[in-house]
């Protein structure tokens, strides 16, 4: 179990996916949302959480004043966790969807995207997903990419900016910006 740091919902518990889930450190979402506000990235963001697992990303944003926010995962324990962690906990404004990251549909553009896939995700797989991401995010929208600090760093597909990385021990996180898809660049 797990708990959302901080914000309206802070201290409230979330149940994990009992197989195949690696929900982000307490201490990373810590330190990954402090700089996220500094930045004032939060507040009224529509937020996509892709390879959702227990929701922790997207939950914390909820609850630290994102407007709206897309849950996605393809498992169905998953799914049926994150149906049960946004219930339990009565967020407003939050969908689940249960797709693969690289098919799901949206009406909604974001300006908010965190990825937090398998460490063991193909760099080309990470490149699939994120082409099919820039169908629904808003231009100069953020997105969040987590990965294994001993991933090299992959190759962002056009479109995408990297403006900044961080390590928290076994965890990089990657900051891009969505600079609009190329044939509108």
């Amino acid at each position: 179990m797990t708990r959302i740091v901080s914000g309206t919902h802070g201290g409230r518990s979330l149940d994990v996916p009992d197989r195949g889930t690696r929900p982000t450190s307490e201490r990373v979402r810590e330190a990954l949302f402090s700089r996220l506000e500094s930045w004032d990235e939060i507040d009224g963001a529509r937020v996509i959480d892709l390879f959702a697992g227990s929701g922790a990303l997207g939950l914390e944003a909820m609850s630290r004043g994102a407007h709206r926010c897309v849950l996605v995962d393809s498992a169905p324990g998953a799914v049926k966790v994150l149906r049960k962690n946004v219930s339990r906990n009565k967020f407003e404004n939050v969908e689940v969807v249960r797709s693969d990251a690289a098919k799901f549909k949206s009406i909604h553009d974001f300006t908010l995207a965190f990825l937090d896939p398998p460490y063991d995700i193909e760099p080309a797989r990470l490149v699939e997903v994120l082409e099919h991401l820039a169908n629904f995010l808003a231009h100069d929208a953020l997105v969040v990419v987590e990965l294994s600090s001993r991933t090299a760093e992959p190759t962002w597909p056009q479109g995408y900016l990297r403006e900044s990385d961080r390590k928290w021990g076994e965890t990089r996180v990657w900051f891009l910006t969505f600079e609009g898809k190329p044939d509108t660049v």
